[in-house]
C-alpha cells in the first residue's frame, strides 16, 4: 500500500476516487502488529531529530516509558497497525484518530513544545489526567 501511495504522490495525485468501490466489499487488510515492547507510539509528520529526541525522552521518562519502548509512525501508516495492545499514543502536530483505546496525548510538533511553556503545561496536564506515575 505504501508503495502505491508513493507512486501516486510522485505523479502529483493527492486525491482519487474508486470507479468500482463495490469490488472492495468485504476486503479486510491485515494489520501489522507492533513490537512486543512498544508502549508508546508517536504519530507525527516528521521524524524526530536529535533535539526533538532529547525532549521526547524527558517527557517519556516522566511517566516511566523509555525511548526503547517508543516507536514513531507517520499518520498515513497508522491504519496499517494493530493498536489493540498499545498503552499510549501521542499525536504530535497532526490530527488525532478518535477510535483508538490507548491513552492519548495530543500536542504540537515536538520542536514547538521545546521553547513554549504553555505547550509544555498542556502536555503535562494531559499526562497527569491519566494518573500516570510521574518522576
Amino acid at each position: 500500500m505504501f508503495e502505491q501511495q508513493h507512486y501516486l504522490q510522485a505523479m502529483g495525485i493527492q486525491t482519487w476516487e474508486l470507479v468500482h468501490p463495490e469490488r472492495l466489499a468485504g476486503f479486510q487488510p491485515s494489520l501489522q502488529p507492533l513490537d512486543a515492547g512498544c508502549r508508546l507510539l508517536l504519530v507525527c509528520e516528521t521524524f524526530p531529530d536529535a533535539q526533538d529526541c532529547a525532549l521526547f525522552a524527558r517527557v517519556l521518562k516522566s511517566f516511566h516509558v523509555s525511548l526503547e519502548q517508543a516507536r514513531h509512525v507517520y499518520p498515513h501508516q497508522l491504519a496499517q497497525l494493530d493498536l489493540s495492545a498499545l498503552e499510549w499514543i501521542w499525536f504530535a502536530g497532526c490530527d488525532a484518530t478518535p477510535e483508538i483505546a490507548a491513552k492519548r496525548l495530543v500536542s504540537p510538533l515536538l520542536r514547538a513544545i521545546a521553547g513554549n511553556n504553555q505547550h509544555r503545561r498542556d502536555l503535562w496536564q494531559q499526562i497527569c489526567a491519566y494518573g500516570a506515575p510521574t518522576s
